[in-house]
C-alpha cells in the first residue's frame, strides 16, 4: 500500500534545532525538547518489545499527564495507532471497547482493568522513560498512516470510533495555526482531555510551532492553573470559559494572546462578559471526524465575529446544502468510521454530512443554527431546540440551556428545557419573557434543573441522558 510522502516528527526537528527549549510543562517537572525526544525515543524502543508498533493499534486510558504525551509521540514515531478511551467510563466499558477496537494492548493505571483478564493490558511505569538521554534517530514515517482512533462526544447517542491518519492531524494544526499565531516560547494550557480531540490537537499545534504544552494538575482550577503555568494559549468550552470569568475579575492578563473557545454553542452572554475584559476570544467550529477545528473567528475579533463560528481555515472547504446542511472535506477529514468491526468511507461526493445545520453571511462567516438529528416535529411545526436554548440563555440568571423533545399524546412531541441558573427556576417568568422573541409553540412545556451526570466532564452537555431524565418526569407526574 503506497502512503505517499514521509514526514519527520516536529519533536525531532526542535530537538536538533532548539534542545534547551521547553517543550513539556507539568507541576513537577519542566522538559525541554532534548529531553522529550530522548523520552519518547527510549519509550519507543519498549513499545517495539511488546510489539506496540508498525500499525498495531494500542489503547490509552490514562489522565492528562506527562506519561500520556510521551506515549502518544511515542506510538505516533514507531508507526502504532493511538486509542484514547475516557477516564469516565468503567472497567467493563473499557474492556468492551478495547475488544471492539481490536487493540494489541491497554495502557492504564485503573487497577480494575488491569486485574481483568482478555486483552494484554499493564501500567505505563513499566513503558514509559522519563529520564532518558542523548539523541534519538531522525527517521521519518509516511504522512498519510494510521495515527489515532478517537470517539466521538456522542452528546446525541453512542459515540462513534473515528479513525484519522497522521496527515489529519498534522495539516488540522497547520491550518490553526496559520489563524491563532503560534510561536516558540508560548505556553498552550492542556485543559481539556486527551481523549478529546480538541485536547490532542494542542500537542500537534505546538510541536509544529516549538511552543510548549502546559499540563496542570488534575483538579486545578483553568483560573490557577492559568497563573501558576503562565499559559498564553487555551482552549476551553463554555463551562469552562464561564468559570474563568467568575473567578477572574478585571481585565484578562496581559500574558494571555488567545482563548479558543468550541465544543458547542456558546451563550451570547457569556461571549459579552468575555470580550468587555478584553480576553483574546476566537469562536470555532469543528468535529472529530475533522480533526478538530474547521472555522475559527481571527485574532481582535469584534464581538459580532464572536457570535459566529468565524472562517474557513486553510486546508478545509465548507459548504452549505440547499437543505442548510454543513458540508465539510479536505485533508483534515477522518479516514472513516469504525462500525461494528468495518471501517466505512463517511464521504457522500467527496463530502462529510456534518449532520448540522449552517448558513454563511455576507462576510463569509459561518453561522451554526443546529443539529438536523435535534430537530423534531410538533403540533406540525419544525423546532430546532437550538433556537430555544439561545433565548434561554440570553435571560437574566440562566447561565446554561439544554432542550430536548418528548412524546406528547396531543402534538406528537413538546419541547422542556433543562437549566443551570444563579438562584431558583422562574418558568413563568421565563415563558412569559421568551413570549416576546418566539412563538408559543417553541415554548417548553417544563423546566428543569440541569442533572449533573448529564453534562460529561463538564464539557458537553449528553442529551440522551436529559431525554430519559425528561420522559421519567413526564410519567411521575401523570
Amino acid at each position: 500500500m503506497a502512503f505517499g510522502p514521509r514526514a519527520p516528527c516536529p519533536l525531532r526537528r526542535h530537538a536538533q534545532a532548539r534542545p534547551d527549549a521547553l517543550a513539556l510543562w507539568a507541576p513537577s517537572r519542566r522538559w525541554t525538547y532534548a529531553e522529550l525526544d530522548a523520552a519518547v525515543a527510549a519509550t519507543g524502543a519498549r513499545l517495539r518489545e511488546h510489539g506496540y508498533a508498525g500499525g498495531t493499534r494500542v489503547a490509552l486510558r490514562l489522565p492528562r499527564g506527562p506519561a500520556f504525551v510521551v506515549l502518544l509521540w511515542a506510538l505516533w514515531r514507531e508507526g502504532a495507532v493511538a486509542t484514547p478511551i475516557s477516564t469516565r467510563l468503567p472497567a467493563a466499558e473499557v474492556r468492551r471497547a478495547a475488544k471492539r477496537l481490536r487493540v494489541r494492548g491497554l495502557i492504564t493505571r485503573d487497577p480494575d482493568v488491569l486485574a481483568d483478564g482478555g486483552t494484554e493490558a499493564e501500567s505505563p511505569e513499566s513503558l514509559v522513560v522519563r529520564n532518558a538521554s542523548g539523541r534519538s534517530v531522525a527517521t521519518g514515517r509516511p504522512i498519510h498512516r494510521r495515527a489515532t482512533i478517537l470517539f466521538t462526544s456522542g452528546s446525541t447517542g453512542r459515540p462513534t470510533a473515528v479513525l484519522h491518519s497522521w496527515a489529519n492531524h498534522l495539516y488540522s494544526a497547520k491550518g490553526a495555526n496559520a489563524n491563532v499565531p503560534l510561536r516558540a516560547g508560548d505556553r498552550w494550557l492542556l485543559s481539556l482531555p486527551l481523549y478529546h480531540v480538541g485536547g490532542l490537537a494542542i500537542l500537534v499545534r505546538c510541536a509544529l510551532a516549538g511552543a510548549a504544552v502546559a499540563v496542570p494538575d488534575q483538579d486545578a482550577s483553568v483560573s490557577g492553573a492559568l497563573a501558576r503555568t503562565g499559559a498564553t494559549h487555551l482552549s476551553l468550552v463554555a463551562t469552562q470559559l464561564r468559570r474563568l470569568l467568575e473567578a477572574r475579575d478585571g481585565q484578562a492578563p496581559e500574558w494571555v494572546r488567545a482563548v479558543l473557545v468550541g465544543g458547542g454553542p456558546i451563550p451570547e452572554g457569556l461571549l459579552r462578559r468575555g470580550h468587555a475584559r478584553s480576553w483574546p476570544l476566537h469562536t470555532s467550529y469543528g468535529s472529530t471526524e475533522m480533526a478538530s477545528q474547521v472555522t475559527t473567528t481571527p485574532p481582535g475579533g469584534a464581538l459580532a465575529d464572536l457570535q459566529t463560528a468565524g472562517r474557513r481555515l486553510p486546508h478545509r472547504r465548507v459548504r452549505i446544502a440547499e437543505d442548510g446542511h454543513v458540508l465539510v472535506a479536505g485533508v483534515p477529514l477522518c479516514i472513516g468510521r469504525l462500525e461494528e468491526g468495518t471501517l466505512r468511507d463517511p464521504r457522500v461526493d467527496g463530502w462529510y454530512p456534518t449532520g448540522d445545520v449552517g448558513r454563511f453571511d455576507a462576510q463569509g462567516r459561518l453561522h451554526v443554527e443546529g443539529r438536523i438529528d435535534r430537530q423534531f416535529v410538533s403540533g406540525g411545526e419544525n423546532i430546532q431546540p437550538e433556537e430555544i436554548e439561545a433565548a434561554l440563555e440570553q435571560l437574566e440568571a440562566v447561565e446554561r440551556a439544554a432542550v430536548v423533545a418528548v412524546p406528547d399524546a396531543e402534538y406528537g412531541r413538546r419541547p422542556v428545557g433543562f437549566i443551570q441558573a444563579q438562584g431558583p427556576l422562574r418558568p413563568e417568568t421565563w415563558r412569559r419573557v421568551l413570549s416576546g422573541s418566539l412563538p408559543r409553540f417553541k415554548l417548553p412545556d417544563a423546566f428543569y434543573e440541569m442533572p449533573e451526570r448529564a453534562v460529561e466532564g463538564q464539557l458537553k452537555v449528553n442529551y440522551e441522558v436529559l431525554r430519559q431524565w425528561a420522559r421519567e418526569e413526564r410519567k411521575n407526574r401523570r
